[in-house]
């Protein structure tokens, strides 16, 4: 890994901040002075910042309940992100597993594990996640069927994946998906000519929502929670 790359992951530091420190001799390595900016480092390598020792960050395996008028991005020039939701140090280290609409709750999971997300959005992982909907028209009986045989979305060229769907009301329902595909409840809906109204996360593979937290808190994800994607 590149030093300034490590420094940046594990500081508040800007690159630019870190390459100017660089510059004026306060970063070490194995107490060499490191000037260039483009140097690397070894995993057992101790660096140091102005005399002081850069420790890796553990790594955060996050819960969130997203509220509506929320996007899951680390930045946005016109809406407020769920990072800012976070009071955690390097909150813009963390990486969002599993992106939800700015008008959709629910489950959302973040962590600085690069691996660990990919295996949460891989499609190839085929993780299934569950919806609670609401409709603008009734769910007709027969959608359901459609939905398991797969629906053909507006400019995708191959029919969606087998998904689950069953009804809680005339205009209610419970959705699986295996898939990540852009806006894809809503698209689904929208092939069969109904709209979508209300759409709430509820679990990702294994890991459900906790039912104690309230839309706009987090919390740690248990070691079995985070274990149910490490296999």
């Amino acid at each position: 890994m590149r030093i300034d790359k490590f420094i940046g992951n594990n500081t508040d530091l800007s690159r630019t901040q870190i390459h100017a420190a660089m510059k004026r001799g306060e970063v070490k390595c194995n107490g060499e002075r490191v000037s260039k900016t483009n140097a690397s480092m070894q995993p057992d390598d101790i660096i140091e910042l102005d005399n002081t020792v850069i420790k890796p960050l553990n790594i955060r395996y996050l819960m969130l309940h997203k509220p509506a008028g929320y996007v899951c991005a680390n930045s946005d020039s016109e809406h407020p992100t769920v990072l800012d939701l976070l009071d955690l140090p390097h909150k813009h280290n963390l990486q969002i597993a599993g992106r939800l609409d700015l008008d959709t709750t629910g489950l959302v999971l973040l962590t600085d594990d690069g691996q660990w997300n990919h295996r949460v959005t891989a499609p190839r992982k085929a993780c299934t996640k569950r919806y609670r909907l609401i409709t603008a028209d009734p769910i007709g009986e027969d959608i359901a069927a459609a939905f398991a045989a797969g629906v053909l979305l507006h400019g995708e060229q191959k029919p969606t994946l087998p998904a689950l769907l069953r009804l809680t009301g005339s205009h209610q329902a419970l959705l699986e998906i295996q898939e990540g595909k852009y806006h894809q409840v809503k698209r689904m809906f929208a092939a069969v000519g109904n709209r979508v109204i209300s759409l709430h996360r509820e679990s990702i593979g294994s890991i459900e929502l906790d039912s104690e937290l309230e839309p706009g808190k987090y919390r740690p994800l248990t070691p079995s929670e985070i274990a149910s994607f490490c296999g």
